[in-house]
């Protein structure tokens, strides 16, 4: 557990004190955000170092918050909600002690292939080589959930590469398709359709025709055509919710004052300035799709910011 932060810069006793957030691969959204907490937050608070943390995405950062190895991170709602129930894939622990701090952005599915290749459904993959994110990321987790779920995962060959690998592997024709949750407009979409026009498969429609709602907590999204180029048509997907998180028995004053420092006008705009997907970091947005209870520093600024916290994520210890 964190000692208390000298907060103060006129105390004569105040001292540094150093927390980590673990973020995702190179290049990803992840990344991104962790290094902008990692550069903005240590220059507003007095005494505070912060260091953003390289992972493989968002159930390595549940299973390392969890554990310990990170003060706070950023994953998806959907694993830290599964994490607490012992519901990762193949790993029935507990991760129970992530609590959550503040929505980032929503993380819609994508599934790439060629403009002229003759897939129309995800299940038309079966027997294909797919690339579906780094193993213990947010990516392969949903990927390997939705395609177990519509009965194509143990029909195809799930490429475990990250984005922009995946990127080139499909500009050399390596793999038939590749799968990304993350922010639109995504920077290895944006890359594999440098040499070829792209369509999007409307994953969203096989989430519904299927019941992937009733079974998963992920939520219907839109990516508008022209997103990418050669995208000619809107794209019917699903997304999940980015958020970032800390552990049950980190100081409550750091959580607070990360939170305020985050939330504020001034880093909102820090963060917009950083990546694209920050548009959604709002007070008004706070802490929605929240999968877990709050920390309770989290929770004091929301509740100074007149959010009513529901039952079910008021802080539990």
């Amino acid at each position: 557990m964190l000692c208390c932060l000298g907060m103060y810069p006129n105390q004569a006793d105040a001292r540094s004190e150093f927390v980590s957030i673990g973020g995702g691969p190179t290049g990803g959204t992840f990344n991104y955000f962790a290094n902008g907490f990692s550069t903005y937050v240590p220059k507003q608070i007095e005494g505070l170092r912060m260091s953003s943390e390289g992972s493989g995405g968002s159930v390595e950062n549940v299973r390392r918050v969890h554990s310990g190895d990170f003060h706070f991170g950023i994953s998806y709602a959907v694993d830290i909600g599964l994490g607490a129930q012992g519901k990762l894939p193949e790993d029935d622990k507990k991760y129970d002690k992530v609590r959550c701090i503040g929505y980032l952005y929503g993380a819609p599915a994508q599934l790439i292939v060629r403009a002229d290749s003759e897939f129309q459904s995800a299940m038309d993959l079966k027997g294909k080589r797919v690339a579906v994110g780094n193993a213990g990321s947010g990516a392969a987790t949903s990927a390997e959930r939705f395609f177990r779920h519509i009965g194509v995962w143990e029909e195809f060959s799930p490429q475990f590469l990250g984005y922009s690998t995946a990127a080139s592997a499909f500009q050399d024709g390596k793999i038939d398709a590749f799968w990304v949750l993350v922010g639109y407009p995504n920077a290895s979409v944006i890359e594999a359709s440098t040499q070829s026009d792209v369509r999007l498969i409307d994953v969203g429609k096989d989430a519904e025709e299927t019941g992937f709602y009733d079974a998963y907590a992920y939520a219907p999204a839109t990516i508008p055509a022209g997103t990418y180029r050669g995208q000619d048509k809107d794209c019917i997907t699903f997304q999940d919710s980015t958020l970032l998180t800390t552990r049950s028995d980190v100081d409550d004053k750091i959580v607070y004052e990360i939170t305020k420092t985050i939330w504020s006008e001034e880093g909102i705009e820090h963060m917009r300035q950083a990546h694209g997907a920050a548009k959604e970091l709002s007070i008004e947005n706070g802490f929605k799709n929240a999968s877990r209870p709050l920390a309770k520093g989290a929770a004091k600024f929301w509740e100074e910011e007149g959010k009513e916290i529901p039952s079910n994520l008021k802080p539990i210890d």
